[in-house]
């Protein structure tokens, strides 16, 4: 990315639409009875930041609080689900784009930008891709198509894309995936490039989990996205995922790690935070939480060309925690009856008072 390209994506990030303030009840968060709080959108826009969250589509559709505060407290959205390969072309040549629409659509009504979730991923592959006998140059145009096509339905619309998503295991080995398999390593720089002809004007991110502190998997990220960019492979930015677990400990060093990538002239983002605890939570296990979650935007909000921040969905009510993670949950910034957690207010007050490295250009 070109500095010119960089600092306006970081211009970009704040300058968001000012809604009206959420007040006190199950759909906003209150500082005390009947006083208005300023949305998490509105806080973040004073840092020149995007604060977002993943969204579950039939949630979107049918509760009115989760469809009040997506619209109310967030500047991007990212869809959990539908823009995901087994969803956009179930069966091979037939594409269906319905729900991901929608989910656009709204986020244009309430003046968010929309992170595209994902691109090229070993997981949530249509079984007709996964079971077929497919030769690798067959799967390299195969491959090539999706991103070309859905790139291309959602130009203009998608702000930043997750390109290529979860490609290194924790000891910074390539991960062993049917691209790795079939195409060998460049299918990454080639999906990049193809991304890249479909819409020229998409961020473009790498994504992973536990790469947030320095570590060999956070290394070998660091590695492949300084090469790439080398070889004019066009790179825009780094994800980072953002999945804690407060039983491990409270990862430090954040800062220091978002920083090496931002002097390689990438954008950075916290693409899927929440922070989980084995069950049941406790007035202790959720002050760790949120200081969890104050780190990570800490790091963000450190690091000059963070430009977005975004959680793994907002309510514990639709967590995806509990389903993966057996004996763990309440993840997220409001519990399953929409009330706010520490961890809400510690967002709130990281993103008050705070004062930027100022931005490049």
């Amino acid at each position: 990315m070109s500095l010119p390209r960089l600092a306006a994506a970081v211009a970009t990030a704040g300058c968001l639409a000012v809604l009206p303030l959420a007040t006190a009840g199950p759909a906003g968060a209150s500082g005390g009875p009947g006083v208005p709080d300023r949305p998490l959108r509105q806080l973040a826009a004073d840092d020149r930041l995007r604060i977002g969250t993943a969204v579950d589509t039939s949630a979107l559709a049918d509760d009115a609080d989760y469809r009040r505060l997506t619209g109310a407290q967030f500047s991007t959205v990212t869809p959990e689900n539908v823009m995901k390969w087994e969803v956009t072309e179930p069966r091979q040549g037939e594409y269906d784009y319905a729900a991901a629409d929608r989910l656009v659509d709204f986020a244009h009504r309430h003046g968010q930008k929309v992170r595209g979730h994902v691109l090229v991923w070993h997981n949530q592959l249509p079984s007709w891709l996964t079971s077929g006998n497919f030769t690798a140059d067959q799967l390299r145009e195969i491959l090539h198509r999706h991103i070309t096509d859905t790139v291309r339905h959602f130009k203009g619309r998608v702000w930043q894309w997750d390109v290529v998503n979860e490609a290194f295991n924790d000891d910074g080995t390539l991960r062993d995936s049917i691209w790795l398999r079939e195409l060998g390593p460049g299918y990454i720089a080639d999906a990049f490039r193809w991304a890249h002809e479909a819409d020229p004007h998409a961020l473009l991110f790498y994504n992973d989990y536990n790469t947030e502190w320095t570590g060999p998997k956070s290394d070998a990220v660091y590695d492949l996205v300084r090469r790439l960019r080398a070889e004019g492979v066009p790179v825009d930015g780094v994800g980072f995922q953002g999945h804690l677990g407060i039983q491990y400990g409270l990862p430090t060093g954040m800062a220091a790690n978002f920083a090496r990538f931002d002097r390689l002239g990438l954008a950075t983002a916290v693409t899927e935070a929440d922070v989980r605890m084995e069950m049941p939570a406790d007035a202790e296990k959720l002050a760790t939480q949120a200081e969890g979650y104050r780190l990570l935007l800490d790091a963000c909000l450190r690091t000059r060309h963070c430009v977005s921040f975004t959680v793994w969905g907002f309510t514990d009510k639709y967590s995806w925690v509990p389903g993966t993670f057996p004996g763990e949950g309440a993840a997220n910034l409001y519990d399953e009856d929409y009330r706010p957690k520490p961890a809400y207010r510690a967002l709130q007050a990281e993103l008050t008072g705070r004062a930027r490295p100022a931005s490049a250009g």
